[in-house]
């Protein structure tokens, strides 16, 4: 018995990225923060116990749940390889050219032997707006009323409300992070794409570098 075929598309609960939020299909909110690491290791150990500490206080004064999410994949040096090879392309000294090629045999070497993990760190932050309880009958007979322009209206100063409530939520993670030492920036409309696009299509970014 043969089984019908499912677009990705209906098991991921994303209806659209708008102005850098995700809109999800049940209509509820998600910003996503990007931000950078801490190395504890080049701390003293009182700088450790407070940066610990200043973060802890920080999670504990939030009403609202976050989640956070780490991205770890292999570096791709191709590019960088690529760059090396056009270099040795354009340079004139047979020294400098035998060396660029004994140094992008040991990069290639290095990295075969070992695995060069980069890792993005991302906070997610969610709105769910929760309507007042009202005669359904009622609303049902003021909306059939308004034609698709108003109701297209009313549906942007929706998002708009709710986006402004998940604004705030956004500052107040920033600064928090802030006083803990961590720099971070929320992501724009591409930058929420690309990350997506890479969680489900982890393997066709690398395979679109070539070398010669």
């Amino acid at each position: 018995m043969a089984l019908n075929a499912k677009a990705t598309q209906e098991f991921i609960p994303i209806k659209e990225v708008r102005d850098g939020i995700v809109v999800l299909k049940n209509d509820e909110l998600r910003a996503i923060v990007l931000a950078n690491s801490v190395n504890l290791s080049l701390k003293s150990a009182d700088e450790q116990q407070a940066t610990i500490m200043q973060f802890q206080n920080f999670l504990n004064t939030l009403d609202f749940s976050i989640q956070i999410s780490i991205q770890s994949r292999r570096l791709d040096i191709r590019p960088y390889i690529l760059l090396l090879e056009n270099r040795i392309k354009v340079q004139n000294e047979p020294l400098l050219k035998l060396q660029t090629r004994e140094y992008i045999g040991f990069i290639k070497n290095f990295t075969d032997t070992v695995a060069i993990m980069t890792k993005n760190f991302f906070i997610v932050i969610p709105y769910t707006h929760t309507p007042l309880k009202s005669d359904s009958g009622i609303l049902d007979k003021i909306f059939s009323r308004k034609n698709k322009t108003e109701i297209k209206m009313a549906e942007k100063v929706a998002f708009e409300e709710k986006r402004s409530q998940l604004e705030e939520r956004v500052a107040v993670i920033q600064q928090g992070l802030s006083r803990c030492g961590i720099n971070s920036a929320q992501l724009g409309t591409e930058e929420v794409v690309e990350v997506f696009y890479k969680v489900f299509n982890p393997g066709e970014i690398e395979g679109k570098i070539k070398l010669e």
